[in-house]
């Protein structure tokens, strides 16, 4: 079964850093998903930037609107994605409680499928 592990930030959070811990930070997420693929679990793992350079699009009776970044009534960022291979949600929970990140952000876990379900 596939899962996503959802790497929901606060705003701002990023920052409140400074440039070494940042990439101190980066580093650990990165030992932490070479480890994952080693054990053949990982398929992609990808931060994302900040939101600041986001936009959200949305499409209501025929007409587009573009809402560019930051999101100012956002209360959480998405910083980053795991897509997993796991045999159980159980599994990816666990893999979710070992995530460096968890430390500092909320770790959601998805099971991939189809959305009418």
């Amino acid at each position: 079964m596939s899962y996503m592990l959802v790497i929901v930030e606060p705003p701002g959070q990023r920052s409140s850093r400074s440039d070494e811990e940042g990439r101190a930070l980066y580093d650990s997420m990165v030992r932490y998903s070479e480890a994952l693929k080693a054990k053949g679990l990982l398929n992609i793992a990808q931060s994302l930037k900040d939101d600041t350079r986001g936009a959200r699009v949305k499409v209501r009776n025929g007409t587009a609107s573009v809402l560019d970044g930051p999101f100012a009534e956002a209360k959480e960022m998405i910083g980053g994605i795991f897509l997993l291979t796991c045999d159980t949600r159980e599994q990816a929970i666990a893999i979710a409680k070992e995530c460096p990140a968890a430390q500092w952000a909320t770790i959601e876990v998805r099971e991939l499928g189809p959305c009418f379900l």
